[in-house]
């Protein structure tokens, strides 16, 4: 497991995790397809966090797309780089989330984050971070809608519906499974919406949720377990 430092420059204050969103914000890439569904790797991400101990742990869990087999997957702790805020939660988690990517044995491809990417409120939720800083494809499979709406839409799995901002489509809500609540699917970088929505289907054939989520979150449950055991204090 390896250790994460908040980096020197990190944002302390709101207003500079603001304006940091505002200076990066505009090199996400919304004008690629991203690598096809169901080919390739592709990586989960997620965090646990011990909020008495100050501790936050990040997993990183590579599948094989096609067969959904783990093929690598590393986890990092480290201290929480940033005090909750709703809609500045990549604060908190990118610090760990990347010292996770960069421990793996191989290139990650696709990164899904267990949160947003374009759909949130400054259209630059983690996925959308995330993909910036690395350079890689990413997409956000969040659980719940945020502050955004939708329309209803069929109860079958693979139906969708633009998840709205007022009138503009900032995502889709996304049936996984038949008759069980949808999940919220935006793009983060380097994905089209469409690919988004083909590579969630693919990643949830038994489950509402993705594999790669249920991976990693499996993982840095267990990887916070163990700092909390070797940190008790």
């Amino acid at each position: 497991m390896r250790t994460a430092d908040v980096p020197a420059n990190w944002p302390a204050t709101v207003e500079e995790a603001r304006a940091v969103q505002d200076a990066l914000r505009g090199r996400v890439v919304l004008d690629e397809p991203g690598p096809p569904p169901g080919s390739g790797l592709v990586t989960g991400v997620d965090v646990a966090y011990d909020d008495e101990r100050d501790l936050v742990a990040a997993a990183a869990v590579v599948l094989d797309a096609a067969t959904l087999e783990v093929v690598a997957e590393a986890t990092a702790v480290g201290r929480i780089s940033f005090p909750y805020v709703p809609g500045l939660l990549a604060f908190r988690e990118i610090p760990t989330v990347r010292a996770a990517l960069d421990a793996l044995p191989c290139p990650p491809g696709l990164v899904v984050c267990d949160g947003y990417g374009l759909a949130h409120p400054r259209r630059f939720g983690l996925a959308a971070h995330l993909g910036v800083l690395t350079g890689l494809p990413t997409i956000g499979v969040a659980k719940n809608p945020f502050t955004f709406t939708h329309d209803e839409f069929g109860l079958l799995r693979g139906g969708s519906a633009p998840l709205l901002d007022g009138s503009e489509e900032v995502g889709r809500a996304l049936r996984t499974r038949d008759g069980v609540k949808p999940v919220f699917v935006s793009v983060g970088h380097r994905v089209s919406l469409d690919n988004a929505l083909a590579h969630t289907l693919a990643l949830t054939p038994r489950y509402r949720l993705p594999e790669t989520t249920r991976r990693a979150d499996a993982r840095c449950r267990q990887a916070l377990k163990r700092a909390v055991a070797e940190y008790p204090d």
